[in-house]
C-alpha cells in the first residue's frame, strides 16, 4: 500500500486481499499506520498458497533498501496505480 508514487510504503500480510484493502480504504482502525499516513492504494501484491511463505515473504520485504521495494513496484506497476481501483468492493460490509 502507498499513499502516491515514491510516497509513503506499507507492507503487510493477510488472508483477504479484498477485506484489508477495504479496511485501509476506509480507515477502520483510525490510529493505524496506514490511516495515519493515508496509504489506501494498492501498489502492488503478491498471492501465496501458505500463510508461513507469506508471513516469510513480508518479514524479506521489510528488510529491503527503499530502492529495491521501489524497483519490484515500478516492474509490475510503473505507474503507481491502485490496482484496487475497479475492485468490486463492498464498502457497506465491513468483516468483524
Amino acid at each position: 500500500m502507498a499513499n502516491k508514487p515514491n510516497g509513503v510504503l506499507y507492507i503487510g500480510v493477510t488472508d483477504n486481499l479484498d477485506e484489508r484493502v477495504k479496511e485501509h480504504k476506509l480507515k477502520v482502525y483510525p490510529k493505524s499506520f496506514t490511516a495515519k499516513y493515508n496509504c489506501d492504494k494498492l501498489i502492488y501484491f503478491e498471492e501465496f498458497s501458505e500463510g508461513k511463505i507469506a508471513e516469510r515473504r513480508e518479514r524479506q520485504f521489510k528488510k529491503w533498501k527503499r530502492d529495491w521495494k521501489i524497483e519490484l513496484i515500478e516492474e509490475m506497476n510503473p505507474s503507481w496505480s491502485d490496482l484496487s481501483a475497479n475492485w468490486n468492493l463492498n464498502y457497506n460490509k465491513i468483516r468483524k
